[in-house]
């Protein structure tokens, strides 16, 4: 099957993917458009498959990556994302080595990821990496790794920068970073502030608008990092059915 780079000249007419066929995202859509467009400029690239499906590849220097990362010329991937009917049929190895043959004509040194040490919404399977030839090169808790694919010995090992280490949020409640990386991220907030306020809860948000922030933010996972009480609970975008389930377990512990 054939693929398709999305370019500042065919992406106001391109889907990207995300939120196939949900009006309701609409608005967070074009922001995801928006996003896209203006990393373009840094190296950013954008590969689907040429089909309305949820098959995609997203990446770009890691050095101009939202996510606190330190890996110097490597690339990073955003999304490697393949769905449905579509899994099984070898798209993840095509999108991955567009990925691969663009880093290495760049000459960087290699490519890194974001995965899960377990199965997790949002995240990468690390299995189909570690298949691949990635290795684990750093963890963070409580269940991120990075992972790497390295073609020069003697290049820099990436690693998560030491603030999401540290527990850096102070506020009480609920405290949520984001980008407009996700359209589910943008499209869910009004819902969960509602959520909160109905059980009196504290409920802040706050938009990372640049790479500084994002790269010295405390959560790892900048689309969307949901903490309490100044701990980190989750990176998964839920519903608000969801998050009220989280939110009455949460209050149980105290």
């Amino acid at each position: 099957m054939e693929y398709i780079q999305l370019t500042k000249n065919n992406i106001e007419y391109e889907h990207i993917c995300c939120a196939l066929g949900a009006k309701q995202y609409k608005q967070a859509v074009n922001e995801k458009k928006n996003w896209l467009t203006d990393r373009m400029d840094e190296g950013l690239v954008f590969y689907r498959l040429h089909e309305r499906a949820k098959v995609f590849v997203e990446y770009l220097p890691a050095d101009k990556a939202w996510v606190p990362i330190d890996a110097p010329n490597y690339m990073y991937i955003d999304c490697l994302w393949v769905s449905g009917r579509y899994k099984d049929n070898g798209h993840a190895k095509q999108l991955l080595d567009k990925c691969k043959e663009d880093a290495m004509n760049r000459g960087m040194d290699g490519i890194v990821h974001i995965v899960g040490k377990k199965k997790l919404p949002y995240l990468s399977d690390k299995r189909f990496f570690k298949h691949m030839g990635f290795e684990i090169v750093d963890q963070a808790e409580p269940y991120f790794q990075l992972v790497a694919l390295k073609w020069n010995d003697r290049a820099v090992v990436p690693s998560f920068k030491q603030q999401v280490k540290d527990s850096l949020v102070k506020e009480k409640g609920v405290v949520i970073y984001y980008t407009a990386q996700c359209p589910f991220a943008v499209g869910i907030l009004e819902d969960l502030r509602k959520v909160a306020n109905t059980k009196g809860i504290n409920f802040k948000t706050y938009k990372l608008t640049t790479r500084e922030q994002a790269q010295n933010a405390p959560t790892i996972w900048t689309t969307f990092g949901l903490f309490y009480n100044g701990e980190f609970i989750t990176h998964e975008i839920m519903s608000a059915n969801k998050f009220e389930e989280l939110l009455n377990k949460l209050l149980e512990q105290g």
